[in-house]
């Protein structure tokens, strides 16, 4: 007996990630496959560095893609950057936050925590606090667009804490690159990652990254190794630097850079500001029909992402149930709460191609005939026509 191929049902992604992947992407992906150094490889290398250049807002020379999900993109920050005995302020308003102390303390590193109630932006004053109290810190670590709550912090300002500071910064943008203002050399960020699985509409499994000079500065000058042999920037560098003279570090995963090329040209072709304004703009559609349910956001309004949107379970209301009904009868993925939110909050995502009038319509009318089905506290009968209002 043989095992068949496997065929994925067809679903609507509107979690916390992945998105629906665009199918411009999924037919990029299944193009003849080349060898990592092959120079019409190289070539396209070179494009999507420039690619993802745009999409961070940066003219960082070292801006690629690393071979892994974007976990390894917040692994290739912290590795090149904490060394053993470095003070390192970590922000943590959610579950990333709290990655971001494992890896400090992997590497050897003594991480200064700075807590805030999940759902809530960083505290700039407990920020400043922190720097002031430890004035031998050398890096504070934040994430940009917390994807356990849908609280977006004010990055802009923390960095300029930052500095003031002498520390170097670290921050999370998995969940904001392509669906909120990200602007990385105007707000001054030294070292980023991201990943391609949220607002980029791609696939699982690579992570941008972007460096500039002041952190490369820090990596060049280490007193030891970087712990990594795979992430360690000095050694990648032989293969994304600039030129068409690559040296082997490792068999990049072709296909999938393909399928990360196209992603950046559909940005491009929309448009980096149209694609925040679509976000924002498929957010407040949402929040309409959701909001005439009765339903209600965890997340202050000024803190809110549009592109992650966290929202209260109705009292009585069985949070599995609920998410199981709706991948059963609509082919509907939503995101469960994590941590201090499990069974709390549904995280409904808006991200990248998810993020369309046609998918709000269907997760808005699904969750109204689930819930009321369940015969759950909600106002029923407005919630679709509020949707089309807005959009």
């Amino acid at each position: 007996m043989t095992t068949p191929s496997f065929n994925p049902p067809v679903r609507t992604l509107m979690g916390p990630g992945p998105s629906d992947v665009h199918p411009r992407i999924l037919e990029a992906l299944s193009r003849p496959t080349i060898g990592h150094l092959d120079p019409v490889f190289v070539e396209m290398m070179e494009q999507t560095k420039g690619l993802l250049q745009y999409a961070f807002q940066t003219e960082n020379q070292l801006t690629m893609p690393v071979s892994a999900p974007g976990s390894a993109g917040m692994e290739t920050c912290f590795v090149n950057l904490v060394e053993p005995g470095d003070k390192v302020i970590v922000c943590q308003n959610g579950v990333f936050g709290g990655r971001m102390k494992e890896n400090v303390e992997r590497c050897g590193g003594t991480p200064i925590m700075v807590e805030d109630e999940w759902g809530k932006a960083v505290d700039l004053a407990k920020v400043e606090a922190a720097l002031e109290q430890n004035s031998d810190a050398a890096i504070l670590a934040f994430v940009h667009a917390e994807t356990s709550t849908g609280a977006r912090s004010d990055t802009k300002e923390l960095v300029e804490l930052a500095h003031r500071h002498d520390c170097l910064t670290i921050v999370d943008s998995v969940t904001s690159l392509g669906g909120c203002e990200l602007k990385v050399d105007e707000w001054g960020i030294d070292s980023i990652y991201s990943g391609t699985q949220k607002c980029l509409s791609c696939t699982p499994g690579i992570a941008p990254v972007s460096f500039n000079k002041r952190a490369l500065e820090k990596v060049r000058n280490r007193s030891s190794k970087v712990q990594s042999w795979f992430l360690d920037l000095n050694l990648v560098m032989g293969y994304w630097g600039s030129g068409q003279k690559r040296a082997y570090h490792h068999t990049a995963p072709v296909n999938a850079l393909y399928g990360l090329h196209e992603a950046l040209c559909i940005l491009q072709d929309e448009g980096l500001e149209n694609a925040w304004m679509r976000h924002n703009k498929m957010h407040n559609a949402l929040k309409a029909g959701l909001e005439a349910m009765g339903l209600t956001f965890i997340v202050d309004e000024a803190h809110r992402l549009p592109q992650l949107n966290a929202v209260s379970i109705p009292e009585g209301v069985d949070d599995a149930i609920v998410r199981s009904r709706l991948l059963s009868e609509y082919n509907l993925e939503i995101g469960a709460g994590l941590g201090a939110l499990a069974g709390k909050v549904w995280r409904i995502g808006l991200m990248g191609h998810s993020a369309r009038a046609e998918n709000i319509l269907l997760c808005v009318g699904a969750l109204e005939a689930v819930l009321s089905d369940m015969n759950a506290p909600i106002n029923t009968g407005a919630a679709l026509g509020r949707v089309q209002q807005a959009l």
